[in-house]
């Protein structure tokens, strides 16, 4: 598990077929740990191991890095890339948000996956609750519920949609 956690915030914007691989990877962990053939649902054994998904745990992580670089917890090389909205804008809502400025980019492939880039997305697509933290623990915590939130509304609009 290790090596599944070492370096995940740089797989942020990774294909959906690299991540159905990863998630194959945590399905198998669970399955070993609990003992269960490879016929029995692994929903709920991550569940019970407090496991996140592989997108979400990519995202999680690296939600986590913004907050450590915003807050001065992350090395000055990391926290310079990532800036504010400007605030010498006069009478706009974004200036006294928590936004953060998302560069422009010319290639999807390498430059979506930048971390100034990704992360200035994922924190701007975050609830302002969530943003709004002041310690990393509670941060995490309510990060944590609002991804599992979203997976379940996520898993609900699939049969929605299904049907």
């Amino acid at each position: 598990m290790p090596r599944l956690h070492y370096g995940n915030a740089k797989l942020a914007g990774l294909p959906e077929y690299q991540h159905r691989r990863l998630q194959s990877v945590l399905n198998a962990a669970a399955r070993l740990i609990y003992w269960k053939s490879r016929c029995q649902h692994v929903t709920p054994l991550l569940r019970a191991l407090h496991w996140l998904r592989s997108r979400e745990r990519v995202d999680f992580k690296l939600a986590v890095f913004v907050f450590r670089c915003l807050h001065g917890l992350a090395p000055r090389y990391l926290s310079d890339d990532i800036r504010h909205v400007e605030s010498n804008r006069r009478r706009l809502r974004s200036s006294s948000s928590a936004l953060l400025t998302v560069r422009p980019t010319r290639l999807v492939t390498m430059d979506d996956r930048a971390f100034p880039v990704a992360g200035s997305r994922l924190w701007n697509s975050l609830p302002h609750e969530v943003t709004s933290a002041f310690t990393l623990p509670v941060f995490c915590s309510r990060l944590m519920y609002v991804c599992t939130k979203l997976k379940k509304l996520n898993q609900m609009y699939r049969t929605v949609v299904r049907w």
